[in-house]
């Protein structure tokens, strides 16, 4: 059986599409990001939770202040990428779910009114929306470059709260010069996949 997406979009969204290393200058709008966002926003996640945050550095200031945090062989693309996000998981996303959950109001107390269960399905479920906002990026048309190469206790105390934990660092443009490294070999279906 064959897949119903176009082909080309396939490739766009999966068989071309590499974690970038370089990017052009050309920025990357508001309305691009904009887009992003309301294309993966209906990405599925436990109880409709959508703990995923998103904190977009475009200052100099704070591009410098990331920097700051990046491992060292990630600094000079955080450094040179049109823009620069931090994903992080609000794990107090509970008090969205009444109004984001509607046909279960009770899941808010009833499953996370400890704050270790909420740290645990804001992690998995934020995590889940990270993959959808990198297939959002390359819909856009545009090379995500996601890392966790990063001091994360010092990402959250500059640029988050203790709310917050943060998953990944994703710089974002359109990929410049040399900015893919060859396609790593992947496992096997037979490898991956059981049947019981």
């Amino acid at each position: 059986m064959s897949l119903v997406l176009d082909p080309a979009a396939q490739d766009l969204l999966f068989r071309e599409a590499r974690t970038a290393n370089t990017f052009t200058d050309e920025p990357v709008t508001e309305e691009q990001v904009q887009a992003i966002y309301d294309l993966v926003k209906y990405g599925p996640t436990a109880f409709n939770q959508t703990p995923l945050r998103i904190t977009l550095v475009r200052s100099p200031e704070a591009r410098e202040r990331l920097v700051q945090h990046m491992s060292e062989g990630n600094r000079p693309k955080t450094a040179t990428a049109p823009l620069v996000a931090i994903l992080a998981a609000d794990n107090e996303f509970h008090e969205e779910l009444p109004a984001l959950f509607p046909a279960f109001p009770q899941a808010k107390d009833l499953f996370f009114s400890e704050r270790p269960a909420r740290e645990g399905s804001a992690a998995m479920n934020a995590a889940l929306q990270a993959a959808y906002f990198i297939v959002g990026v390359r819909a856009a048309g545009l090379a995500a470059g996601p890392m966790t190469g990063f001091d994360f206790e010092g990402v959250r105390k500059e640029f988050l709260d203790d709310d917050h934990t943060p998953l990944m660092v994703v710089n974002i443009g359109r990929p410049g010069p040399d900015a893919w490294y060859p396609r790593s070999p992947r496992l096997a279906y037979e490898d991956v996949v059981t049947t019981v």
